[in-house]
């Protein structure tokens, strides 16, 4: 179902708007205090009106990791398998999910680490995301003739430090960050890259952020 329901009052909700509220639950509060009742009240609707869209708390938490892995991991990599003319470009194009506050959603992906430390399913939901998420990245390197035991050290060097940037809740402005990029984009593929696309990256990072 997919149609909006009227609720009492004028009030009416659809699936996302659930899911919107939730997300925002887990983000800012953790799993423990997604349910079904917090949401409600949120919304300002009947607690019945949840099950139009969802079987069960465990549905909708189910509806919360398949929202996440597309918002995040086929994000992600889609970006790792955008056309690129050399392997500096295709991680320019990469890293926009890193500096675009409306691409991947960091705070997002923390909350799910946090709840992967009380639920050992989504724990191991977590290593296989991690893991395709590397795999996707060493496949990127190995596009331009690195060889897999490279590819797969560059993309994991690449991706867990950008974990742990997120990790540590390093907090530093924009512009100190697109400092930067020259000097990140050479240390994760050994190679120098073009003015053309560190500027390009810049002027995408500049705008996408005025936007934010």
């Amino acid at each position: 179902m997919t149609d909006p329901i009227p609720l009492y009052g004028n009030t009416k909700v659809t699936r996302e708007d659930w899911l919107n509220v939730a997300l925002d639950l887990l983000v800012s509060e953790g799993v423990g205090e997604v349910k079904v009742l917090s949401i409600s009240d949120r919304l300002g609707v009947s607690r019945s009106s949840f099950y139009w869209y969802f079987k069960s708390r465990k549905d909708l938490l189910a509806a919360l990791l398949e929202n996440w892995e597309q918002a995040n991991t086929a994000l992600l990599i889609r970006h790792a398998n955008m056309p690129a003319d050399t392997i500096t470009e295709a991680v320019c194009n990469l890293s926009r999910c890193w500096i675009d506050p409306a691409l991947f959603n960091h705070k997002l992906d923390f909350a799910i680490r946090e709840w992967a430390r009380r639920d050992g399913a989504v724990r191991r939901r977590i290593d296989q995301t991690d893991a395709a998420r590397v795999a996707a990245f060493s496949a990127l390197f190995e596009r331009f003739d690195y060889a897999p035991a490279e590819a797969e050290v560059r993309a994991r060097v690449m991706y867990f430090m950008q974990v742990g940037y997120y990790a540590l809740e390093l907090s530093e402005p924009i512009e100190e960050r697109l400092k930067r990029v020259h000097d990140y984009v050479l240390c994760f593929t050994g190679q120098t890259p073009r003015k053309t696309e560190v500027d390009a990256l810049v002027a995408y990072s500049i705008k996408a952020n005025r936007q934010a």
